[in-house]
């Protein structure tokens, strides 16, 4: 019967995450809940609308920040050494510009010194969105540059579709960093030395498209018919392969090119390890820009943050992307999408001359129980981390989600950072169709020992979010009955052992109960709480755990204090045991009476429930009062026993 009841409480423990997601009713940012599944860690993010950088712990506490001049411009990487390689956004209005533009990258010290910077910015050029660290400390930048009208026109653009009277094709550029300032462009790349268009027959790059997957369509006719035609909003580089990998919205693809040419090769279609100089050697998610497929085809709509999975971690190889599904068929909803490049015995990617490249499948993905509830139309980002779990940024509303393979959400976090600085938690972030205001590129999670952190002071403090007024969960300037409900619900009596090794919170709303930031709202908090509250009434209603008069009252099982005694009484009890959840009355908690909470508890309620076993010791099956005082677990009388 133990065996079978122990399978019963593994079966449903799976639960978990739907049953005990942490208490949300007035939060609007920051930590809302960690699952025993998630990775854990420290996550590291740039706020889109702050000049601050930051590295917070997995309850959403300050570990360290980076101070700059700049808003970022937009991608933030975490270097070793604690020390971050950051896009700024120059101020102003600049010559090019469009969404994401940056123009200047920065590597600034852990103890905040500036120690490099570069711009790349000028009626000519203009970088946006993304750079890459290369191994041998050189950064990649992608950026546009300017083509007239005529220049455009002489290329074979169609008349038709130049809204702006110019294009912008992008290119990417390799800076070797010089001294605190500066650098020299050793390596580049432009995507208009690899066109192909079949309207001008007097022109070199005329042809039939579908023949030239390794060119890019010009004239796509589901493509933009703005200056920012194409749209980088990543790059990436992978080591072992010595290539490239591009985000092209516009195009619904990704790109992959050759490192290994010198500029004069990529500039052509010779040259490299590749042998095709700077010609697309790959391109994966919209076989219709190059002739080979329908919208039935498409898998990326507006997609961003195509990246690699990095060497020793669950998929490493294949390729990950955040997919806005902007204009998705079925609706609007974003996903993280996983593919596997097809490659053969000589490291060439397959292509079959007359078809689109593969794979036919995507090889994982992951979209929202209810779709619509992931939704970003801009920006966007993913991870895979080393436990399989998959974190994800939309990026338009601030919010990380991290998710198993399961497709189950084991961890979330808001952005509380908008404009105008950190948030009061419960304040609500103003938001427009596009985004929120508190607007993030990208985010990355690292563990402890990752050499990003190895060795620096991790010790937390504060969260970046505000709680002006203790207890005033409501910020209605006032502690009253509704402060009451809430304190109520982020009790969670005392840490098992005191003091707390940490906090034993089920949400960041926790943090305005934490009167004494001992990491567990309990009764000393409580007593706190009397001594600032407003009222009316004039004193609070008692809180049973923590009154010296009269006994609480309570069902035994009823772990929910539902009134009931169900599944989700058994969830609670391992919600509390191995999720740090709080629990209102732990007494009925205790289904066996044997003055502690522990997995047999779980184990007596699957009996009762599936396994016939015998009634639990009272009070049960009605409210009453504790028959064996003294075991020192804390109760609340809630409303289900008046």
């Amino acid at each position: 019967m133990v065996v079978r009841n122990l399978a019963l409480m593994l079966v449903f423990s799976s639960l978990l995450p739907g049953f005990l997601q942490a208490e949300e009713v007035d939060q609007t940012v920051a930590w809302f809940h960690g699952q025993p599944s998630s990775f854990g860690g420290y996550s590291f993010f740039a706020p889109g609308r702050s000049s601050t950088t930051y590295l917070v712990d997995e309850i959403g506490r300050v570990v360290h920040s980076w101070p700059s001049a700049f808003n970022p411009g937009n991608a933030a990487y975490l270097l070793e050494g604690g020390e971050i390689l950051r896009a700024a956004r120059i101020p102003g209005n600049l010559p090019i510009s469009a969404g994401g533009v940056g123009g200047r990258v920065e590597r600034i010290a852990w103890d905040g010194t500036l120690l490099w910077e570069f711009e790349y910015s000028s009626n000519l050029v203009q970088h946006h969105h993304d750079v890459e660290q290369l191994p041998n400390g050189n950064v990649l930048l992608i950026a546009w540059e300017l083509k007239t009208e005529a220049e455009a026109l002489a290329a074979g653009r169609d008349p038709s579709m130049l809204n702006d009277n110019e294009l912008w094709p992008d290119h990417i550029i390799e800076i070797d960093p010089t001294g605190n300032s500066g650098g020299i462009i050793r390596w580049e790349w432009h995507a208009w030395d690899h066109l192909i268009q079949e309207l001008d027959p007097t022109r070199d790059n005329f042809g039939v498209v579908a023949d030239h997957p390794e060119k890019i369509h010009l004239n796509y006719d589901e493509g933009s018919p703005n200056a920012d035609w194409l749209h980088f909003n990543s790059v990436d580089y992978n080591a072992e392969l010595d290539q490239i990998i591009v985000s092209v919205p516009t195009f619904a693809e990704v790109w992959i090119i050759d490192h290994s040419t010198t500029t004069a090769e990529a500039a052509g279609s010779t040259g490299g390890t590749s042998g095709r100089g700077g010609d697309l050697l790959y391109r994966w998610g919209n076989p219709r820009a190059y002739q080979a497929g329908t919208i039935a085809d498409q898998v990326f709509f507006f997609q961003h943050d195509a990246e690699w999975i990095s060497p020793g971690l669950p998929g490493e190889g294949n390729v990950i992307v955040f997919n806005n599904g902007v204009n998705r068929p079925g609706g609007n909803a974003s996903s993280a999408d996983e593919f596997i490049p097809p490659i053969d015995a000589n490291g060439d990617y397959i292509l079959t001359p007359g078809f689109a490249y593969g794979p036919s499948d995507l090889e994982w993905t992951y979209m929202a129980p209810d779709p619509g509830d992931l939704y970003g139309r801009i920006l966007g980002g993913v991870q895979r981390l080393s436990n399989g779990n998959t974190f994800i940024c939309d990026g338009a509303h601030g919010i990380f989600l991290e998710v198993t393979e399961a497709a189950e959400e084991a961890w979330r976090y808001v952005n509380p950072v908008g404009p105008g600085g950190p948030y009061n938690q419960g304040e609500t972030v103003p938001s427009s169709p596009n985004a929120s205001d508190n607007t993030v590129f990208r985010v990355h999670r690292f563990d402890a020992s990752a050499p990003q952190l190895a060795g620096l002071d991790l010790t937390p403090g504060d969260p970046i979010e505000g709680y002006p007024t203790l207890g005033d969960f409501d910020s209605s300037g006032a502690i009253l009955m509704s402060d009451h409900d809430c304190f109520s619900a982020v009790f969670t009596g005392p840490c098992p052992t005191a003091p707390c090794p940490d906090t034993i919170y089920g949400s960041a709303m926790a943090f305005y109960g934490d009167f004494d930031s001992d990491g567990d709202v309990d009764c000393d908090d409580w007593d706190t709480f009397v001594s600032v509250w407003d009222g009316p009434p004039t004193t609070p209603p008692d809180l049973a755990a923590c009154s010296s008069s009269g006994e609480p009252e309570f069902i035994r099982g009823d772990s929910n204090q539902d009134g009931t005694i169900n599944i989700a009484d058994v969830v609670t009890i391992l919600g509390y045991l191995f999720q740090g959840q709080g629990a209102a009355c732990l007494l009925s908690n205790d289904s066996n009476d044997d003055e502690s909470i522990d997995i047999s508890d779980a184990i007596a309620l699957l009996s009762l429930l599936f396994g016939g076993g015998t009634t639990l010791p009272p009070p049960y099956p009605d409210c009453g009062t504790d028959g064996t005082p003294g075991s020192g677990l804390s109760c609340v009388t809630l409303p289900v026993c008046p």
